[in-house]
């Protein structure tokens, strides 16, 4: 049951990153945003120690800070 939340919110961090960064991306691409973003939130609230609240709503509201740094970096790569 984890892998598939984890799926989840993926899934809406990234649709929410993508409108928020004013983005072009379909439902795979949305996951795949999601999914990086919530490695690279996790990791980055690991090494700060920041962690908003408990549970679901901490894990997807760094997932959706993660996406939105991520599409950042993507954009200012790319």
């Amino acid at each position: 049951m984890g892998f598939i939340l984890w799926i989840i919110i993926g899934l809406a961090a990234g649709a929410i990153a993508h409108r928020v960064m004013n983005s072009r991306g379909g439902f795979l691409g949305s996951l795949v945003v999601g999914l990086v973003g919530a490695l690279l939130g996790g990791k980055l609230a690991d090494m700060f120690q920041l962690h908003v609240a408990g549970g679901l709503v901490d894990q997807f509201l760094i997932a959706t800070l993660g996406a939105i740094l991520f599409l950042f970096i993507w954009k200012k790569l790319f």
